[in-house]
Order: C-alpha cells, then structure tokens, then sequence
C-alpha cells in the first residue's frame, strides 16, 4: 500500500464524488447547513488541508475530503463568493489508479481526525482576538457562524488560566468552569475559585455565579444600567470585559447607594402628587419586614360635571377597544398596544371616582422598591406606630372589615373585575346548591319559618325567598368558565316538572306537585333556591355565620363548580399572571421564561394550564393549580363585607414607574 500521495492541483470543475468515499451515503452530512461553517473558513482562510482523490473517467474523484468539496462547489455557485469558479484549482494529493484499498484510506481520514477539546476551542478565539487583533464580527465571517456564538466562545477562552486548568482535569466540569465567565477580572475570579475550593468541596456552577455577584454588578443587568451613567460620573471602578455588555461595576455598596436614591426620589415624587405623609424606599421590597403595616385605599366619590364627562368619554372608548380586541386575526403588537390603551383609560377612569380621605392621607406614604427590571410603588402604607386601633372601628378605609391588612404584594382586583368575580362565585354558588337538595331545602325552610316566627332580623340576607330569579349579570358572560352553568342545567334536566302544566289551575297543579316524593320536592325547592344566590364573595363568620357555614358544607372547594379561564387571565396585568405563576403556583421557571413574552401568549398558557394541567408539573404545582382561585371566592378565603365594597377593590398597590 502506498503511504504518500502526489500532489497536484485540480480545478474544481474536473472534481466529482468518488463511490467509495465512506460519507456518499450520508446526503444530510452535505446538506449546505452542515457546510455552512467550512464554506465561510475556506472563502477567508482558502483550503487548508488537500482533497484526496483518484483518477476516475478521466476525472478526479474525492476520496477524502468530500465535505470541503461540498463547500467548494457552494463557493461556485455563490455569485457573493470572490475568486472561485469552476476553474479554480485547488491542492489535491493523487491516489493511484491501482490502489485497491481506497475505502480503507478514507474511513482512515474520517474516523482518526480526534475533535477539538472545548476548552481548545475556547482559548483558540481568545487567542484570534489577543494576538491577530480580529473582532468578534470577522471572527464569525471566518467561520460562517454567528457573532453572539463567537461571543460565547470568547468569554470561556478569557477565564483565568488556573480555572482552565481545573476544567482540562476535570477537577470541575465545563459548566462550571464557564460561571466563572460572569465575571471579567481573572482576579476576581481566583479569588472566588480559592475560596470555594479550600476546603476540597464539590464545585457547582450555581456557587459560583451566586459568590461572584457579590463582586459588583453587570452593566447589561436591570440594575446596573439604571444606575451606570451615575455610578461613572462619581468614579466607580468598573472591570472591563473586551465585550462591553459583560463588564462589571465592581462598587456594588456605591450600586446600591445610587439606586437607593433613585428609588427615593421615585417615592418622594408619588408621594407630591398623591399627597402621602411619608416617602420611603428600599431595593427589595421585604414582604415579612411589612407585615406589620397597615394600608389605606381610596374610597368613592362623587365626581363633578367635567370628571363625568370624562368618564362618559372613557366608558365609550372602552366598549370600542374591547370590539376591537375581540378580533382573533390580530397581531400581537396591535393586541397589546390595545390592551394598555385599555388599562390606562381604566385607571384615569378609577383616579377621576376615587380618593384617599385627609386623614389617611395624613397618616400614609409610599415606598418604592426595585422589581422586575423596574421601579415598584407601594402606595398606601400606614407604619405601625401611625395605626389606628380602634375596637369594632367601621368605615376606616385602612381595615374595614376588621381583617389583617392585604399583604402588599397580593394582586389587586379593579371595581369592575371584582363584581364580575361575584357574579361567578354565585353562579358556582348556585351549582353546589343544586347538588345539594337536602341541605339546600333544610336551610329554604329554616329561613321561611325562621323569618316569619323568630323575633328580630331576618338570619340571613343572602338568599332571596320571594321566588324571584336573580338576574346575572357580567361584561364577559360569553367567555367565562361554564361549569356551573352545565352543573345547573343537568340539574334542571333532572327536575320532575310534570305537575307544572299550563293548562292545568294553579289549583291543580298544586295537587300534582304535592303527590312528589319528598326527594324530588327537595330538588325543585333547591334548584329554585340556587336561582336567588346574589353577586357575592365569601362571607364573614361574624356577620353571616349562617352561610358561612353552610357554603362550606356544600362548596369546600369552588374548583369543583368554576375553572380560571382566558376571561379572567385577559383582565389581569401581564405582571399580576407572572406573580401568578412564579410565587402562587411555583412555575419559577415559567414565570422567568414568559416574561419576554407577550400577554397574550401568558393568557393562552394559563388557560391551558388550568383547563388541563400539564403532565410535567410536579405534584406540589399540579396541587396548586387544581386548589387557586382569587382568593375571595373560596369559601375559605378572605372575608368580604358587601355594605363596603371599598374594602374588596382596593387600589393596586403596586404601581410601576417608569425607569429615568
């Protein structure tokens, strides 16, 4: 066998596939996106390794190398690509006409060419960048690559050599060798890696990123581009990386010192406007910290002649913008441009019939915090020296119903949403009632007889025994959760209505209906019952201690009546169905996923999470997502006072402001 080739030069016009290449088999190992790369590296760099090839037909057939000959006839064919055509030759090494082993020659080129290390590859384009003085831009031209992957590559290549040198022994394993990347001071990096590692324990990447962000803050991190322009103009160290978005403000006290006063000053101008007493801020807004505060709501009033006016002119707009959305064939970018049309027109609408009262004014702030790449306002906050405590107090706007105040970062529900809400409830209310026609006609009947022959006041107020049908009403009847209404309906069907016949006297009728077993009478006295249920949410034990109870008989959970559905999620705000799923149900990593994408596209995943929770949630978040329901709604959930409807809609109190 012959152990060197003849080299020659062939044009690649003269080149064709030689039938005992090893690849000729394989046409995805062609296909212009495998040779992409090569095609780019061979229009810079030119061929960098022959083409092995043999006399065949009086052409030259490739042997070894057929991926470079793919790449040269791309080349050709490229009117872009500069200096190759199809008479431009190219170095070959010649194999006899007579060598009988030209399979063995080219499984021999193919399988013993070893591939590059990572770390090699890594320290390669380091290397390319250091001492060629190439950018990341002709770097990814020469390998017909992307600049953002070149980036990437630079950035491990850049990593202190002790830690290189951990990876290349495995000591710790690529993954973490690369956290070390998210800090561009090799010092800072040794630093950190001694640290960890004298005591001989196991390495993760996790560590490493959480230790070095104690080193100073990116400049491509929320926080470190809302405050770069003022940390530089005080002379902040920064650690520069050679790509500028990994570079670091290593003062991360003089960081927070600068974001600190952002956020002061954020809460000192809402503060002027709205006319708190105080204005306050930290970077995280520390929820067990706040616990012991209290909180103020606007209540009420009566507008004058040109707030009305403005608010005809709202409720008008409002109803075109709904048509509007209601278009499947709309784009995103149209839908959610809508969408805040919509909530800054409810929110004018909420500021031109609402206000704070002098004294809680007088007696309330505002902190602003630091919250998903933004600045948070919590208004409305009374510190626990400035809280009124009187017992049985009515009608404070700070704690109306005498419950714990809401916890500050719970999610707000606007007028119009609440009442709907109320709305669902009953008619959940209502179903469970129907299933229920033993319990339902006890209590019908103790409230008949209890109204008529107890001395006082009625037992209860939320059923209405005169046999009229509550009317239902609700600005997305069309489009909500229709469980209970099937539960209803199947519950008619069931009904025995053959004593109610027209034609026959009331008289008559009344016979009929008394010869019905006593099971059936129940069910028609607990199906007309459920019709009366009022807009409602869960009772307080103390003023209703009837239905209180009664509601947790029969509805322990309103998830077997009511489903959350797109009715509900559309109306909440993009950052409400984030804190939905990353803080209420535990999908963190959802949460973190979907934040860059639209609203629309979070509504249609919590739709189809709820209609039918996903097979990969763990039985923690699959428990979740079966139990959640805005919490007033559960029979369980927080006590609603129906006479102060101020109390169950309080203004969101977390306002966003715009970053300066």
């Amino acid at each position: 066998m012959t152990t060197s080739f003849a080299p020659l030069t062939v044009a690649i016009g003269d080149l064709v596939p030689h039938p005992a290449n090893v690849r000729s088999n394989s046409p995805e190992t062609y296909d212009p996106e495998n040779i992409a790369h090569l095609k780019a590296s061979i229009a810079v760099l030119g061929l960098l390794q022959p083409l092995l090839v043999q006399k065949l037909d009086g052409k030259y057939a490739v042997l070894a190398g057929g991926r470079r000959h793919a790449a040269l006839k791309e080349l050709v064919a490229d009117k872009a690509a500069k200096g190759f055509t199809a008479k431009t030759k190219v170095d070959c090494r010649l194999v006899p006409e007579e060598c009988d082993v030209t399979t063995a020659l080219s499984l021999a080129e193919n399988i013993t060419q070893a591939p590059m290390n990572a770390i090699d590859e890594f320290e390669a384009f380091a290397r390319m960048m250091e001492v060629d003085g190439q950018t990341p831009e002709t770097i990814a031209k020469t390998f017909g690559t992307t600049v953002a992957t070149v980036k990437g590559r630079l950035r491990y290549g850049l990593i202190h050599p002790d830690i290189r040198a951990a990876a290349r022994g495995k000591v710790i394993t690529l993954d973490t060798m690369k956290a070390f990347a998210e800090h561009p001071s090799q010092e800072a990096q040794r630093e950190v890696f001694e640290a960890l590692t004298k005591d001989g324990g196991y390495l993760q990447a996790y560590t490493v990123r959480q230790a070095l962000k104690s080193r100073g803050v990116q400049v491509s991190d929320d926080i470190g581009a809302f405050v770069r322009d003022d940390y530089e103009a005080r002379g902040g160290a920064v650690a520069a990386d050679l790509l500028e978005e990994h570079s670091v403000l290593e003062d991360a006290a003089l960081v927070e010192t600068i974001l600190l006063e952002k956020l002061g000053a954020a809460a000192e101008k809402a503060r002027m406007k709205l006319g708190f007493a105080w204005a306050d801020a930290m970077v995280r807004y520390d929820y067990a910290t706040m616990a012991d505060y209290g909180r103020v709501y606007p209540g009420p009033i009566e507008p004058d002649e040109a707030a009305q006016k403005r608010i005809d002119e709202i409720t008008a707009e409002l109803e075109k913008l709904q048509l509007e959305m209601e278009d499947e064939g709309l784009e995103d970018g149209a839908y959610n441009a809508l969408y805040d049309r919509v909530d800054a027109l409810e929110e004018e609408a909420r500021d031109l019939q609402e206000a704070y009262s002098a004294e809680d004014l007088a007696r309330s702030g505002v902190i602003a915090s630091w919250s998903g790449g933004q600045v948070t306002l919590h208004v409305g906050l009374v510190r626990p020296e400035d809280t009124v405590k009187e017992e049985g107090a009515r009608g404070s706007s700070a704690n109306p119903t005498g419950e714990e105040a809401p916890d500050a970062g719970e999610i707000s529900y606007p007028a119009s949403l609440a009442e709907d809400l109320k709305t669902e409830r009953a008619m959940a209310l209502g179903a469970a009632m129907a299933l229920h026609p033993e319990a339902t006609l006890d209590l019908t009947l103790f409230k008949l007889v209890s109204d008529v022959l107890a001395s006082g006041m009625s037992v209860t107020q939320a059923i209405k025994i005169d046999a009229r049908k509550e009317y239902r009403s609700h600005a997305k009847m069309d489009e909500i959760d229709k469980t209970s209404l099937e539960q209803v309906a199947a519950a008619h069907d069931a009904l025995d209505l053959s004593w109610l016949d027209d034609a026959r006297a009331p008289a008559d009728q009344f016979v009929a209906f008394r010869a019905l077993e006593v099971g059936e009478k129940a069910k028609l006295v607990a199906y007309a019952t459920a019709s009366t249920t009022q807009s409602c949410f869960a009772r307080d034990p103390r003023r209703d201690s009837l239905m209180h109870a009664f509601e947790i008989e029969i509805m322990p959970d309103i998830r077997a009546h009511w489903t959350p559905n797109a009715a509900l999620f559309n109306r909440f705000k993009k950052a409400w169905l984030l804190k939905l799923l990353g803080e209420d149900l535990g999908l963190v990593q959802e949460a973190v996923t979907l934040a860059s994408s639209s609203k629309k596209e979070i509504v249609a995943f919590c739709d189809k999470l709820f209609a039918e929770p996903f097979a990969t949630l763990t039985d923690a978040q699959r428990a979740a997502v079966a139990a959640w329901c805005p919490p007033m709604m559960q029979t369980a959930g927080v006590a609603c006072d129906e006479a102060e409807p101020a109390a169950e809609t309080p203004e969101p109190d977390g306002e966003v402001a715009q970053a300066a």
